[in-house]
């Protein structure tokens, strides 16, 4: 086994691997590096003991988690549900919808989305377990759940029966779909209805509906229907992170009172079984809560406030994130944070208290000045490179989008229509304004003014696959461009446009054929683009995106992209001429791209620590294909082998900073 030193010398910066930012809890683990059983414990105590109240009296509850930035609010939201998830079901609910015209929607479409989630242990989603737990089957002999589900009108009528009081919103359709969920050939299209999806005529014959969740009562309404069937069930956890994320209004507030119509609404109308907790910083609370109605602030029923951490626990977080590296040493560093040291903890935090992020963020260059130290040789010096951690975060992230983007299909259009605004405003294009279309498709448009030209630009993004829905869309738009209201307008859309015996398809072709008007077929990279971007929005605008121990603020994020021109292959965005066409070129370029970025960051590295972390980042490229864009690199004198006699286990390779 190699010394404590020549390990730090070859792996990764242990720091660089964390990088705090909202995080649903269900779309990506927890790290265990930064749970230190220890820390914030009072106030998971607390939670709990709300929680078990509302187990109790199954009166609903919600708390206000308050603390600053990097204080480990998201954190402790996914170590809540990691925690408590046998006793309660737990939804995730990130506040970024796209305007608070549409905040049930937002609201229903992530708890459906929460629910159908496959909790540790556990071989059924939460939605299925909530259902088999509701009162209408527990307080019976144990087969009567199976004698239901053979007759789904004995099932709704059973149910109609059991909640006759409770005022369920079309009982009929509700129940019909909460049977629907047992079938396993239905149980997708029954979530896709549930949360809110826009279904083909067929979809909805299939189970047996008459209309989709289109308004904001509609969706409110099935999201009562949850509450007041859930009497006796284990309580339902929506956890609401980031308000920062939500929409702001013309004066730089956040508009903030929908969503506390939204809390009063789930007390006011008793709905039980649900405890809701809302994070948000510290300041942007005390900045708003007189902007909030007086009796929408009793709604909030405990206050809890994130506190920083000790030294002591600042030492564990440490001694987490290194004990990867000294468990493969021979012989075992006396200290468990060594090469750091606790009085750099003290010097920095005389106050002995901080918070998680500046933790992680000292560890950070201080691992990596004590790296730099042990070259005998000059041949690099700490530079941090944000362009190049920007980059490689931009890959990881691509990655997670791409495994949780099956299909375009999955987000609503008032989202992606949000994602293109996000991206138009990096780019600099001017006069952006959200809402070309009149009426009720209006969250689905945009306008611009074109790039190096003064003509109105509209785009409407629309995959809804019902055929009515597309009708009164291009209705919308027909009725824009008899108004002249843009000069040209794009549609895109992957979904059909239906047939010639539509009246839909005719007023599309009327638009669209021999005009000068376009549309665009979007393929699914160009969405992980624009879903990418939109992730990392989220993250500045929470001021918990870090690059290079800096929290980096949107504007940073703005200019960055535009730097690393990272945008430039969404072909979306060249397809409306925002960016011009690009020569794909070396397929290969992505991953020279991560190595010369990952040896950057380092400023030097293990050769084979390189080739393992571009493996685990492109399993489909062979290692010698990486050892050719190794050598490339080494020609074109971006980085050297510092020790090219040694074995390849013991070689080291580093940026030649010109």
């Amino acid at each position: 086994m190699a010394t404590i030193d020549n390990i730090i010398k070859s792996e990764v910066n242990p720091f660089n691997l964390i990088n705090i930012k909202p995080m649903n809890f269900w779309e990506e683990k927890q790290n265990p590096s930064l749970t230190v059983d220890s820390i914030h414990r009072e106030v998971l105590s607390e939670i709990e003991e709300f929680l078990d109240l509302v187990m109790i009296d199954h009166r609903s509850r919600s708390i206000l988690l308050t603390g600053d930035p990097g204080s480990g609010k998201s954190h402790l939201l996914g170590r809540l549900k990691q925690t408590l998830n046998s006793k309660a079901f737990f939804v995730y609910i990130l506040c970024d919808w796209s305007d608070s015209g549409n905040i049930w929607r937002h609201v229903l479409r992530c708890t459906v989305d929460s629910l159908i989630q496959i909790p540790e242990q556990q071989q059924e989603s939460q939605l299925i377990l909530w259902l088999k737990s509701l009162s209408a089957f527990t307080k019976r002999n144990d087969s009567i759940w199976e004698l239901l589900l053979s007759d789904r009108q004995k099932f709704i009528k059973h149910l109609k029966e059991t909640y006759k009081t409770a005022r369920i919103y079309n009982p009929d359709t509700f129940f019909g779909v909460l049977h629907d969920l047992t079938n396993p050939e239905l149980y997708s299209l029954a979530c896709e209805w549930l949360r809110g999806d826009c279904l083909s005529e067929e979809s909805m014959q299939a189970l047996k509906v008459k209309y989709c969740i289109e308004t904001e009562d509609e969706a409110k309404s099935i999201l009562a229907n949850f509450g007041r069937i859930s009497t006796e069930t284990q309580p339902i956890v929506l956890c609401f992170d980031n308000l920062d994320t939500m929409p702001k209004l013309p004066d730089g507030f956040l508009d903030i009172q929908p969503f506390f119509d939204v809390n009063t609404t789930i007390h006011g109308e008793n709905l039980k079984n649900f405890l809701i907790i809302i994070s948000v910083i510290t300041n942007t609370w005390n900045r708003h809560i007189n902007r909030i109605q007086p009796a929408d602030r009793a709604g909030i029923h405990k206050l809890i406030r994130l506190k920083p951490i000790t030294v002591e626990q600042a030492e564990t977080i440490w001694a987490y994130l290194l004990k990867p590296l000294h468990q493969q040493a021979n012989p075992r560093p006396e200290s468990s944070i060594y090469p750091l040291k606790r009085n750099l903890l003290e010097q920095n935090f005389p106050s002995g208290k901080t918070y998680p992020r500046n933790v992680i963020n000292l560890g950070l260059i201080e691992y990596q000045n004590y790296k730099l130290s042990l070259l005998s040789e000059n041949t690099t010096k700490l530079v941090i490179d944000r362009s190049a951690e920007f980059q490689l975060l931009w890959q990881q992230e691509f990655k997670k989008i791409q495994s949780k983007i099956g299909k375009i299909s999955l987000l609503p259009a008032t989202d992606l229509i949000k994602m293109v605004q996000e991206v138009l405003e990096a780019l600099q294009v001017k006069s952006i304004k959200p809402k070309l279309l009149k009426g009720k498709y209006t969250s689905y448009s945009l306008s611009y003014q074109a790039p190096g030209e003064q003509e109105k630009i509209g785009i409407v993004w629309t995959e809804e696959a019902n055929m009515t829905s597309f009708f009164h869309i291009m209705n919308a738009c027909q009725k824009a461009i008899q108004e002249n209201i843009c000069k040209k307008l794009y549609l895109i859309r992957i979904s059909s446009v239906g047939n010639a015996k539509l009246a839909g398809y005719k007023i599309y072709n009327q638009i669209f054929k021999g005009t000068n008007h376009h549309h665009i077929r979007p393929n699914l990279i160009s969405v992980h683009y624009l879903a990418t971007y939109h992730s990392l929005v989220n993250s500045a605008i929470a001021q918990e995106l870090v690059l290079g121990a800096k929290t980096i603020t949107l504007q940073e994020l703005q200019s960055l992209t535009r730097e690393t021109k990272i945008l430039n292959k969404c072909a979306l965005l060249q397809d409306l001429k925002i960016i011009s066409k690009q020569d794909n070129g070396n397929d290969k370029k992505p991953v020279k791209d991560f190595m010369l970025n990952l040896v950057k960051t380092q400023s030097y590295m293990g050769v084979a620590t390189l080739i393992c972390q571009t493996v685990a980042q492109f399993p489909e490229v062979e290692e010698t294909d990486l050892q050719l864009l190794m050598d490339s690199l080494c020609q074109e004198q971006k980085v050297k082998i510092i020790n090219p006699k040694a074995n390849l286990q013991d070689r080291l390779i580093c940026f030649v900073n010109k």
